[in-house]
């Protein structure tokens, strides 16, 4: 068959460690064979991200924003421990913080839901989609050792001159101090980014943050939702029978662990981070969840929820067999596929898109699985494969379909 013609290139954002290694793979075996890929490359792993002062994801980011699609591979935010590994200039912040600040928008993470693979919480019959704020908070956070005794303010100066303080601390010795912000018109668009995609989807809509406690910050949160929601939405949610509510995020919790599933949860950028962790874990294995980056201005950014897998990619390097699961990064390319198809009008490209997702849910189900699903499936004599035969048996499984 003829290779499906690209007319615009996709942004491509490769990364580090055994996830490069699979996506290096997921390229030969399912990508290439089929698409003439056109991409713009970029090296987003850390040995590049440090010779180029971090300039590199900056760089992506913004041909993100060019291109209106971007691809990504899974990325090391660099600690103590990097720095000594890689030899590093500096602790580069995560590169994912970096681009969502530059893109702004929002990440909607949904598990990916399988036969043989049942909910660890035995009440969850539907996926529960996290809607993720994807700009401030601790991801542009400004951080501080204090050397001893003394006074930590935050202080505000207007254009005027004029000057706002508020005590953090009075320090009695050495300590810890983080600023972090956020801004009303991200707030904004993370809102309408919310109830747009429960119309979209008709789902219910969850917002949670701890308001009682942060009476400035989160309640800010709040009222730019609640404000959005009665002047914009409040009609158009009654009329699709959709439900829009807020609570704090205990309750939230508690509420998600006893529910269906079935709705979307909006949360702040760490509380998102976090907890779309668990409900993919909780809903079979962190490989199993897709997740996008939608801007206000109509930009996506599609990328797997996971990290590096890094205790994987030290056993391939030691020349042992790994069982890496790369659904999740193929389900990266698929979407990133199906929108740039979409976008441009190219059919055929969508439904590749669809056919290749379809091809990697019918390898799983029919009993031919990674590791982390093997040690956790309900479906009898399943075959555990390695990671390139897990891509390799998605090919011949799609080869069959096409």
């Amino acid at each position: 068959m003829d290779k499906i013609k690209m007319t615009t290139p996709l942004v491509e954002m490769d990364g580090d460690e055994m996830t490069r290694i699979l996506w290096k793979i997921i390229k030969e075996e399912l990508l290439n064979p089929f698409i003439d890929l056109k991409t713009e490359y970029y090296d987003l792993g850390l040995e590049y991200r440090n010779e180029t002062n971090d300039q590199v994801t900056t760089d992506s980011a913004l041909a993100t924003k060019k291109y209106g699609v971007a691809v990504k591979c899974a990325t090391i935010t660099p600690n103590a421990a990097r720095m000594t590994e890689y030899d590093l200039k500096e602790m580069w912040k995560s590169p994912n913080g970096t681009i969502r600040a530059i893109l702004d928008g929002t990440v909607f993470r949904a598990p990916i839901v399988v036969k043989g693979i049942d909910p660890t919480v035995r009440t969850w019959k539907k996926p529960i989609t996290i809607a993720r704020h994807a700009y401030g908070d601790v991801y542009k956070g400004s951080e501080m050792k204090i050397p001893g005794k003394g006074k930590a303010e935050i202080v505000f100066t207007g254009e005027d001159g004029t000057e706002l303080r508020e005590l953090i601390h009075e320090f009695d010795g050495e300590g810890i101090v983080q600023g972090m912000h956020n801004l009303n018109n991200s707030i904004s668009s993370f809102a309408r980014s919310c109830f747009n995609y429960a119309l979209d989807t008709k789902q219910d809509l969850w917002f949670s943050t701890k308001d009682t406690i942060s009476k400035k910050y989160d309640h800010t949160f709040k009222d730019i939702f609640q404000d959005i929601y009665d002047a914009e939405y409040d009609e158009k949610f009654k009329e699709a029978g959709i439900e829009y509510f807020y609570t704090l995020i205990d309750d939230a919790v508690a509420r998600v662990i006893r529910s269906e599933g079935g709705y979307i949860w909006a949360c702040k950028n760490y509380d998102g981070d976090v907890m779309s962790d668990m409900i993919a874990t909780a809903f079979g294995s962190l490989a199993m969840m897709t997740s996008v980056l939608v801007s206000p201005d109509g930009n996506y950014e599609y990328e797997a929820a996971h990290g590096t897998v890094q205790r994987h990619y030290y056993k391939h390097l030691a020349g042992e067999e790994t069982s890496t699961n790369s659904v999740a990064t193929i389900f990266a390319w698929t979407g990133a596929l199906r929108k740039r198809g979409e976008l441009d009008q190219i059919d055929e490209l969508m439904t590749f898109a669809d056919k290749l997702e379809k091809a990697t849910i019918d390898t799983i189900e029919s009993g031919k699985m990674t590791k982390d699903l093997a040690l956790i499936t309900t479906l009898p004599d399943v075959t555990v494969l390695n990671s390139e035969n897990f891509i390799k048996e998605v090919r011949k499984t799609l080869e069959a379909m096409l």
